[in-house]
Order: structure tokens, then sequence, then C-alpha cells
């Protein structure tokens, strides 16, 4: 990859992060406690609400890890180790990076560790 794809890739992921994070920021905002009152709310709805909760719970869980594969992929930026597959150094097809910039191995030893 040239330097002007790498900056461009730079460019995408910082709006990514500011996209994550303010998802993240504006969770955190509303995510309270499920209270539910015992007496007027039937068992399905309780049910209901917390598993609600939980798949919340989870996106967030997962918005965070893409802030820290995000993080990774511009520190490897900064560092000039962008592109470079982690298990073998190889460089990482460049399509396999415009498809996915925080990916961190190429497709041989993605196959092989699965």
């Amino acid at each position: 990859m040239n330097d002007s794809d790498i900056e461009k890739l730079k460019q995408d992921l910082l709006g990514l992060k500011q996209d994550l994070q303010l998802q993240e920021d504006e969770f955190q905002a509303v995510n309270e406690p499920i209270a539910l009152d015992q007496a007027r709310v039937g068992r399905l709805s309780r049910i209901d609400a917390m598993q609600e909760q939980q798949m919340s719970l989870e996106t967030s869980r997962r918005r965070q890890q893409h802030l820290v594969q995000v993080d990774g992929a511009l520190n490897r930026i900064q560092t000039d180790d962008f592109g470079f597959c982690y298990i073998c150094g190889e460089q990482i097809d460049e399509r396999r990076l415009l498809l996915e910039p925080t990916a961190t191995r190429c497709i041989p030893c993605t196959e092989s560790n699965n």
C-alpha cells in the first residue's frame, strides 16, 4: 500500500473510532439497571426486559472490542507495522485491508488458525 492509501485508511479508522465512541457514550448515558414493579409486570415482561438488557450489554461489549481493534490498527499505522501479518510477518493483501483495516493476519494464517 502506498502512503496515500494508508492515510485514507487512517482517516476512515479515526471516523469509525469517533462513531463507536459516540455510540458507546450514548449507551452508557441511558443504560441503567432494570427496575420493574414486580406486582404490576408479569413474569414474561420481566424476562423480556432482562433479555433486552443482556442484548444491549453484549452489543456494548462488541463495540468496545471493536474500539480496541481500531486503536490497534491506528497504533500499527503510527509505528509503521500496519499491513503486516503478526504471525508470519508477510504483507497482508491490500484488498483485505481495504475491507477490514483492523486485520492483523493474512488470509493463509487466518485459515490455518481456524
